[in-house]
C-alpha cells in the first residue's frame, strides 16, 4: 500500500501544494521563491529518500516568514497523512550529521504529540537572503503538523550554511529511520494501541 499524501493550502499570504511519497528514491521537484530553502528541502528529500514535489508562492515582498512557516505546516501535514495509522513503523529515529566543522543531532518520535526542542543559538543573520531565525519557525511548524517529538541539538558549528544543512540532513535521516517499516513490528508501536 502506497504511503503517500497530497496537501494544498491557500491563504491570503501563501499558496502551497505538496505531494509526498514516503517510500521513494529521493526524487524532488521543489519550486519556492526562496532559493536557500529550496536547497535545504532538496537535500532533505535526497537524504531521507522521500519523493517530494513542492510548489509555493507567498508574500515574500514582506519577508519570508509566512512562506517558510506555511511550507513547514504543509510538509508536516503531508508526512502525517502519508503515515496513516502508523502500523508497523519504527516510530523512533536518530541521526548525528557532521558538515565539515559542524555537528547536529536530531532525535524524533512519531508519537502523535507535537513537541520541538530546538537547541541551537543562531545569530540574527542571513545566508543569502534567508534569515537564520526562520529555521526554528520551519521546524516548529513542521513538528506541530507531523505531530512528533523532534529534538534538534546543534553541538557546534561556525559556517552558517553548514549549520542549516546539517540540521536538515539530520532531520531527514532521523525521519527516514522513524518512518521506515520495522519487520519485527506487526502492529502500532505503542502499548496504548494508537499513536495520536
Amino acid at each position: 500500500m502506497a504511503r503517500s499524501a497530497k496537501v494544498a493550502r491557500k491563504t491570503g499570504e501563501t499558496s502551497i501544494k505538496v505531494t509526498l511519497e514516503l517510500d521513494g528514491k529521493g526524487v524532488y521537484k521543489i519550486d519556492t521563491p526562496i532559493p536557500f530553502l529550496n536547497h535545504m528541502l532538496e537535500l532533505f528529500t535526497r537524504h531521507g529518500l522521500f519523493d517530494l514535489t513542492l510548489e509555493a508562492t507567498g508574500d515574500t515582498e514582506v519577508d519570508f516568514h509566512h512562506t517558510v512557516e506555511d511550507i513547514g505546516i504543509c510538509l508536516g501535514k503531508a508526512f502525517e497523512e502519508a503515515l496513516g495509522n502508523k502500523k508497523g513503523i519504527a516510530r523512533y529515529g536518530h541521526a548525528a550529521i557532521p558538515m565539515d566543522e559542524t555537528l547536529t543531532q536530531v532525535t524524533v518520535d512519531l508519537s502523535g504529540r507535537p513537541y520541538l526542542k530546538f537547541q541551537a543559538e543562531l545569530p540574527k543573520e542571513k545566508v543569502g537572503e534567508f534569515d537564520l531565525e526562520l529555521a526554528e519557525e520551519f521546524f516548529r511548524a513542521f513538528t506541530n503538523h507531523i505531530k512528533a517529538n523532534l529534538h534538534l541539538h546543534l553541538f557546534y558549528g561556525e559556517n552558517l550554511h553548514h549549520i542549516l544543512e546539517s540540521m536538515f540532513k539530520a532531520t531527514a535521516r532521523a525521519l527516514r529511520q522513524a518512518t521506515g517499516m520495522d519487520r519485527g513490528q506487526t502492529g502500532i508501536p505503542s502499548t496504548k494501541g494508537t499513536l495520536d
